[in-house]
């Protein structure tokens, strides 16, 4: 991470800040090469770069494929584009957008954290 762009870094930094505010339980470590927050052993919040360099946030529901048939999270600010039920990614470009989406990312990291 220490190679990363300054802007970059910063994202990643205030994404980290802001997950962990939006719930003190998760725990934080490194997978998939970036900061990953799982709560009882599981990943849940995982943070990533893009090609370009902006920084993304997945919500998943850990590594192993699990049964999404009945599974529907609600995504009222329409924050994140949904590859499957139970996968959501969120881009953030600069720090700019990232204030900018700051109250509502922390409002969907809770409730993904309890869905």
């Amino acid at each position: 991470m220490a190679d990363l762009p300054t802007e970059t870094l910063a994202v990643v930094q205030e994404l980290s800040a802001l997950i962990r505010a939006a719930h003190p339980g998760l725990v934080e470590g490194i997978k998939w090469n970036a900061p990953s927050f799982a709560l009882d052993g599981t990943d849940l919040v995982t943070l990533g770069l893009q090609r370009d360099g902006t920084a993304r946030l997945v919500l998943h529901r850990g590594a192993k494929a699990k049964d999404n048939s009945d599974f529907r999270f609600d995504d009222p600010d329409g924050l994140a584009d949904w590859p499957a039920p139970d996968r959501g990614v969120v881009v953030i470009k600069n720090s700019t957008e990232m204030a900018a989406k700051a109250e509502p990312l922390v409002a969907m990291v809770r409730r993904w954290v309890g869905a």
